[in-house]
């Protein structure tokens, strides 16, 4: 093994230890020594690699998203692709909510430890906001999608049907969904689903493509 296949390793068990800790204990609570005691390294090995706790929970959460840590961005990921080539509105919005029910179902629990000490602790609120920021530029994406097949409800811009669509399926309404109100992961994902359709569409768009659908099979759990 070379010595850049050991590293990432290290890396990986280093971050796996830091996920655990983060959920078992909360990020305050979580000491880098445990995090490498955890790990089986020494602890300035996790200094060496991630420098400090913040950078440490940003990879963390990174390698939840994505499920990997291949360096590639989410939005560059074969998903994405198999949604810009959809012509179906409807069916777009299909593809996206399910993988964004596939990404929250990793990343939800560590989220949810975010979101909870974000007014106790600067680097947690910091990291909260670099991931709406992120969340915000791929529904952006999505926005864009639809509005390149003429499918936006009338006098809805690209910019208004990716905020609508931020606001709908933000972190805190699937951590309440699944929490609070004990729905399963994929009931999140087809109620979520019906309010974008209704919230983004033209009735033509929506209508006619969701028919569509129904008569392919398509939709449905």
């Amino acid at each position: 093994m070379s010595r850049a296949e050991k590293a990432r390793l290290t890396r990986r068990r280093v971050v796996a230890a830091a996920a655990e800790l983060f959920l078992d204990q909360g990020y305050g609570a979580t000491k880098l020594d445990q995090v490498a005691a955890r790990a089986g390294v020494a602890v300035q090995t996790v200094y060496f690699h991630f420098g400090n706790k913040a950078t440490l929970l940003k990879e963390a959460l990174d390698v939840a998203a994505v499920g990997d840590d291949e360096p590639v961005a989410l939005l560059d990921r074969p998903w994405l692709e198999e949604v810009a080539a959809e012509p179906n509105p409807v069916r777009v919005i299909e593809l996206w909510t399910a993988g964004g029910r596939e990404i929250l179902e990793r990343v939800g629990s560590l989220l949810a430890v975010v979101r909870g000490s974000v007014g106790s602790d600067s680097d947690l609120a910091a990291q909260w906001d670099v991931n709406e920021g992120q969340r915000r530029t791929a529904f952006r994406v999505l926005a864009d999608l639809l509005a390149d097949r003429g499918a936006l409800r009338p006098n809805l811009t690209a910019e208004a049907a990716a905020d609508l669509a931020f606001l709908i399926t933000s972190a805190e309404n699937y951590i309440v969904a699944t929490r609070a109100l004990g729905w399963s992961p994929r009931r999140w994902q087809d109620e979520t689903f019906t309010l974008l359709v209704h919230a983004l569409l033209s009735d033509v768009a929506r209508d006619g493509h969701l028919s569509a659908m129904d008569m392919d099979g398509t939709t449905g759990g």
